[in-house]
């Protein structure tokens, strides 16, 4: 009785300060964003009184345009990578899951082996081989780096679900006069909206997040993302604190509410291939 009792109360307190942990960065944000910089210096940690929209107007209206210039690149490579990947993904994965041969476990491998690497590894041959194709410090080069990466992950979870999709409805639209592809769009891609969630939200947050492909791969003179924008607030010998921390509560926003919009469809395609047989 005493390990029963023991066990009823740690978990509620183990659960309670992983939920303070995670909490704290984001409360440091939230009460910052509000205060002036002597202020955030003095009392980091305390309530914003009186609370001040000023590092929020400073960032939207700064003279270059940092921040605005920043939104436009994230929001224009997110969503060109997210439908291109999507797309690509969904049709390879299809595709694996409907194949028993031996060049579709080669690929699975080779897939697989891609999820292994590390971005950081493989970003000097990414920058040489966008160089080569003369698509260095460009949009359309960082969105090509983006597909290569991440495709796989797309492919993994779009081939775990197309699995319990039953191969009838496609036998049903090819009887009807439907090719392959009119049949993968227009009968089993539906069906997979909830993998389709899963992927758009995962691939949303990182390649929204991500800091380090935009700084080497668009460099200076291809502009900027808000992630890199955050980096180019600070000087060198001075910085804004409140400034910085509008920048990164402003950045947020966005993908906050993506993320919120597509909730329910994205906790579907995490279970969809668990209920369905």
């Amino acid at each position: 009785m005493n390990r029963g009792g023991t066990r009823a109360w740690i978990r509620p307190v183990v659960a309670l300060l992983a939920g303070l942990l995670f909490f704290l960065p984001i409360y440091l944000v939230l009460v910052n964003v509000f205060k002036d910089g002597s202020a955030i210096v003095s009392n980091p940690v305390g309530l914003p009184v009186p609370p001040t929209l000023d590092n929020i107007q400073s960032v939207l209206s700064r003279p270059d345009h940092l921040f605005w210039y920043g939104l436009v690149n994230s929001t224009e490579v997110t969503v060109i990578s997210i439908l291109v990947i999507t797309a690509i993904s969904a049709m390879l994965g299809h595709y694996l899951a409907r194949s028993t041969g031996f060049l579709s476990k080669v690929i699975m491998v080779v897939l697989l082996c891609g999820l292994m690497v590390p971005p950081a590894v493989i970003l000097t041959p990414i920058t040489e081989v966008l160089r080569t194709l003369g698509l260095m410090s460009s949009v359309p080069g960082l969105v090509l780096a983006y597909v290569g990466y991440y495709m796989p992950f797309g492919v993994f979870v779009f081939a775990g679900f197309a699995k319990t999709i039953p191969r009838e409805l496609e036998e049903a639209a090819a009887i009807d006069g439907a090719g392959a592809f009119r049949a993968f769009w227009q009968v089993v891609f539906p069906l997979m909206r909830p993998a389709s969630a899963s992927v758009v939200i995962f691939l949303g947050v990182w390649i929204w997040n991500d800091f380090l492909n935009p700084l080497i791969v668009l460099g200076p003179a291809a502009g900027t993302t808000v992630t890199v924008g955050i980096y180019r607030a600070i000087g060198e010998h001075q910085a804004d604190f409140g400034s910085v921390f509008a920048f990164m509560f402003l950045a947020t926003l966005p993908i906050l509410v993506f993320y919120l919009a597509f909730q329910k469809q994205f906790v579907k395609g995490l279970t969809g291939g668990a209920t369905k047989g």
